[in-house]
């Protein structure tokens, strides 16, 4: 996410973060909190869920090492969370408030693109995912979001990927009903290309998942 800073910028933005650790099921913040502070997930992984009329939550995402949340505490007046954010494990996370970054901002220019380019990647993952609703069938849709879920818990190692999160959750997140998920989860372990287990589902052949979710 740094890569656009030179060193200086780096260390100014990262000297000003302060460093956060959650436990496992620990909430970072709840929907309808103040809205005060960007997290920068250093390790872990949490779960991003919003509430619903019904009184049910629905997961939107689930963000890991690299990746932001709570972006938009650091623009204009939004002063409430959208979103109920929690640790799905031990977690550590740099959280920059919103009046350290403007002060930051009046020296080095350079951040506001950064913001801008953070926003830019959420607007396109937005979009996408819209996409996926209006014209792809729920299957793919299952599909998509468990390539998408490989890339965030892949380790950059030769193993298989390990997705430890429930068929419920992959649900939530394609925007279908649990047997739907089931179904074409199931076609694709019958292929081998991935294996189910209880609470996670693991992913032997990754490219053989992404043709299969075109």
């Amino acid at each position: 996410m740094l890569d656009s800073l030179d060193p200086e910028e780096r260390r100014r933005l990262l000297s000003v973060s302060r460093r956060r650790r959650f436990g496992r099921n620990e909430v970072v913040f709840h929907e309808g909190d103040p809205a005060n502070s960007l997290h920068l997930v250093a390790s872990g992984h949490v779960s991003i869920r919003v509430a619903m009329p019904d009184g049910n939550s629905v997961t939107v995402a689930i963000v890991g090492p690299g990746q932001t949340f709570g972006e938009l505490a650091l623009l204009g007046k939004q002063d409430r969370r959208a979103a109920t954010v929690t640790a799905l494990e031990g977690c550590e996370t740099l959280s920059l408030q919103k009046e350290r970054f403007d002060e930051l901002r009046l020296g080095h220019p350079r951040l506001d693109r950064l913001l801008a380019e953070i926003l830019a990647d959420e607007v396109r993952r937005l979009d996408s995912r819209l996409l996926e609703f209006l014209y792809l069938p729920a299957d793919k849709r299952v599909l998509r979001r468990l390539v998408s879920l490989a890339r965030t818990y892949n380790n950059g190692g030769p193993d298989a990927v390990t997705v430890p999160l429930t068929q419920d959750v992959i649900a939530s997140m394609a925007g279908t009903s649990r047997p739907t998920t089931n179904q074409a989860l199931r076609a694709v372990e019958e292929a081998g290309v991935i294996a189910i287990g209880r609470s996670k589902i693991q992913i032997m052949d990754l490219p053989g998942l992404l043709r299969r979710a075109r």
